[in-house]
């Protein structure tokens, strides 16, 4: 029996607002003076203004790892040609060993949603016309980035170059160009990025701190900033425990909009059982309260950091130096992924320097996150930070561990940020953008796209014991829906997103109902239905739900998995090589790497449609190879032409590891949030110097479901039964630019090879390869 559960709808959302095309981001690189981001290898140098790329010919790097002993060290022929500068850090320009491959960022902390959709437009010229991949990342794993094919054409005026995202599943994005191993020179002046809005809720803020330095009532009322002019910290907040002030470890911590730690003052000797840390450490404490030295009228907080002999033991780690000495802004409750927070202070520092920041817990010093709103820029007069800022799944954490606390690490700065010094805050403002609780479901059909803002709610149901919504209208097929999201918050397209239910099983409709789904909490989840108008059904405690069609088309029927026994070979040629490191070990645990590339060789099994993000899937096929080899796979997108196109994730169903037998590989995919659009998996098969012949068959792809699968049958199969449409190969040495489909079908002709490895004709005379087999040719 479904069992009732109260759900409280907390907040009315106001609808009504207007669509818009919105540039969240720009940078005009004339405004810099040296290359402003992470460093990977690689230093775009300023020219005028320009961020100038002098190509693969050229690498980068500190004088010091030149004359070390790492991987950065001199090579053979190897010259210095100049220097670079990134931020303060001065760069070595080296030519003599290249091409190097080489990649760089050109934007960074790119305010996203999830899922959203982003165009980019650059004023860019390049010496020759040249075609880079340009990712947009949310972190460094895989499936979090996505990727685009960017043309620049040759120029010698600056042109726009425009190119577009989908799929984007973080809060904040960087933009990292990848020419790898291009040679001529690429300029970048500026850079925009722009998103479609579309039907936008107008945005109502709740603070969460009030004037009295206390969390705010949750409608809140009357001056919404931790101002310190109340005068001092409630009684119970200074209490001490045995000389110590034990309310940071405690549910109180989030009554106190101000925390402070000081190296060498509270320190906890006994206390050994927080997340791990030892005793005898410092301890944070309500922040102090004090007179604005410029000011003495203006009350505000203080974190003085005058002890900083951490920097001497700080348990022999250089790094924590940076968090000896913190302050905190706290938040009185938790956050999920993808809810809006706008955060607003003033701060200033008795001598400047650079802070980082994080994001921390309910309770200060209990690390989250590393990084919160970027590093900010302290000077002696008062500045005011105002950002809003959207939680990523990293970021917003969950449970006992969610994000309620943003942290500020006094003594990051090496430079000038580990001298005594006193740091002051005031006006602390903490908001959330307000959203309403409860269940709400939203649909996209053949003709119209998801409308967030109007999301239907659901409502209980005794007779059902379940919480039911209808969407779409019976007797309008305009309506039907053919995709629908299930979340618990709306208000806001990222935190519906963020919230969303995901069914553990596709959606089969029997005599108008499907079987009762178990579900659990997921981002960005999407449901598949047959077009239609349906009565939703959702037992909270029991996790369940279940779909009834009022009125629609038909369910597909299953039909059986279809294998493919087109048998593909590819000739891979050999690969640019060196034969070891210059200490004369072996790369990459193999004999070594040279300037040739994993993809110079590659296979692609292309589906009939594009994949969304959670779709379960199934690959077959069996394989083997001439001699023994390792491939790694990738994930790319199809192009309008239906040929493999642009790279999306690093790694697809990871390394396949080929012998001189046949074998069987068989793998269940689920499509990740990165990689949502992907059409096709790529085997890069130049992971090894040799040449080698490549050989797989027997190909099946198909939608999972395990009932069915047992029957041998799907809902839908993902590649054809026969012919070659779903293979490509490219078999060439270096950077090829094309992608031949040069395929071999064991129903039509075969390409024939030497024992070179280079094609022929059937006129060739002597032994020759075909079919993956030697033959005489007469």
């Amino acid at each position: 029996m479904k069992k009732l559960f109260t759900l409280v709808a907390l907040l009315a959302c106001f609808m009504g607002a207007k669509a818009a095309v919105e540039k969240v981001y720009s940078i005009d690189y004339s405004t810099k003076n040296s290359f402003p981001f992470y460093v990977m290898g690689y230093v775009p140098e300023w020219i005028d203004g320009v961020m100038t790329d002098f190509g693969a010919n050229y690498r980068y790097e500190t004088q010091a790892n030149l004359d070390g002993d790492g991987d950065g060290k001199w090579k053979d022929g190897e010259t210095p040609a100049g220097t670079a500068m990134a931020g303060s850090t001065e760069y070595v320009k080296v030519t003599g060993a290249g091409p190097y491959w080489h990649q760089y960022f050109i934007g960074d902390n790119i305010p996203t949603e999830l899922d959203g959709a982003y165009t980019v437009k650059a004023l860019v010229k390049a010496s020759e016309a040249c075609s880079i991949n340009v990712n947009m990342g949310w972190g460094w794993g895989g499936g979090q980035q996505v990727g685009a094919s960017v043309a620049i054409p040759q120029s010698d005026d600056f042109v726009e170059v425009e190119w577009e995202y989908t799929g984007i599943g973080g809060t904040s994005c960087n933009l990292v160009a990848q020419p790898g191993t291009f040679a001529g020179t690429i300029e970048w002046k500026s850079l925009e990025v722009y998103t479609d809005k579309g039907d936008a809720v107008p945005q109502v803020w709740l603070q969460m701190i009030t004037d009295n330095g206390n969390p705010a009532a949750p409608e809140g009322d009357g001056k919404y900033v931790g101002d310190a002019e109340f005068g001092q910290w409630p009684a119970w907040a200074l209490e001490k425990t045995d000389g110590v002030n034990t309310n940071w470890r405690t549910d109180k911590a989030a009554s106190i909009c101000a925390w402070a730690l000081t190296y060498g003052d509270n320190k906890d000797e006994g206390f050994t059982e927080f997340h791990g840390e030892k005793g005898d450490r410092s301890r944070p404490y309500p922040a102090t309260i004090a007179a604005d030295p410029a000011n003495a009228s203006n009350h505000v907080f203080m974190a003085d950091v005058h002890d900083i002999s951490c920097i001497d033991d700080c348990d022999g780690e250089g790094s924590s130096i940076a968090w000896s000495n913190q302050f905190w802004i706290m938040s009185p409750q938790t956050w999920k992924a993808g809810t809006k927070v706008h955060i607003k202070f003033k701060y200033k520092a008795e001598h400047a320097c650079s802070v980082g920041t994080q994001f921390h817990t309910r309770w200060p010093s209990k690390y989250l996150f590393w990084n919160a709103v970027g590093d900010i820029s302290f000077t002696e007069e008062w500045q005011e930070f105002d950002k809003t800022i959207e939680l990523s799944a990293d970021q917003a954490g969950s449970g006992e561990e969610a994000c309620a606390s943003l942290a500020f690490n006094l003594c990051s700065d090496a430079t000038n940020g580990r001298t005594p010094n006193k740091f002051y805050f005031d006006d602390l403002s903490w908001e959330v953008l307000k959203l309403e609780e409860g269940l709400f479901v939203a649909g996209k059909g053949k003709d119209f796209n998801y409308d967030y803002a109007q999301a239907t709610q659901f409502e209980y149901s005794k007779d059902d014991e379940a919480w039911v919504a209808t969407i779409g209208t019976q007797g309008k097929k305009e309506t039907w829906v053919e995709e629908v999201q299930i979340s618990t918050v709306r208000g806001d397209k990222s935190a519906f997103l963020g919230a969303t239910l995901k069914p553990t099983g596709n959606v089969k409709i029997v005599d108008g109902f499907s079987e009762w789904l178990d579900f659990t909490e997921s981002s960005q989840a999407k449901i598949k239905v047959p077009s239609g108008v349906y009565k939703i059904y959702v037992a909270l405690e029991d996790k369940q739900m279940q779909f009834e069609q009022l009125e629609g088309e038909a369910a597909k029927e299953p039909v059986a998995i279809a294998l493919n026994e087109t048998e593909c070979v590819v000739h891979g040629a050999e690969r640019d090589w060196k034969p070891a490191k210059d200490d004369g070990t072996p790369q990459d645990g193999e004999e070594g790497i040279g300037t040739g590339q994993p993809w110079d060789n590659q296979f692609w099994i292309a589906a009939n449609r594009d994949l969304e993000t959670g779709e379960v899937t199934v690959l077959k096929f069996k394989y083997k190879a001439t001699t023994a080899a390792r491939t790694s796979t990738q994930a790319h997108k199809v192009g309008d032409d239906g040929k493999p196109c642009t790279y999306l994730n690093w790694q697809a169903i990871g390394d396949v590891n080929f012998t001189e037998e046949w074998q069987e590989f068989e793998k269940e995919f689920t499509v990740p949030e990165g990689d949502n659009g992907m059409r096709s998996i790529v085997f890069n098969m130049a992971e090894v110097k040799y040449a080698d012949d490549y050989y797989l068959k027997d190909f099946q792809w198909y939608v999972k479901d395990a009932e069915l699968e047992a029957e041998g049958k799907t809902m839908e199969n993902l590649i054809n039964a026969t012919g070659a449409e779903n293979f490509w190969i490219k078999e060439n040495k270096g950077n090829p630019t094309g992608i031949s489909t040069v395929v071999t079908d064991k129903k039509g002709s075969a390409v024939i090879y030497n024992l070179a490895g280079q094609r022929v004709s059937k006129d060739f005379k002597g032994i020759a390869i075909k079919n993956g087999k030697k033959v005489v040719m007469k």
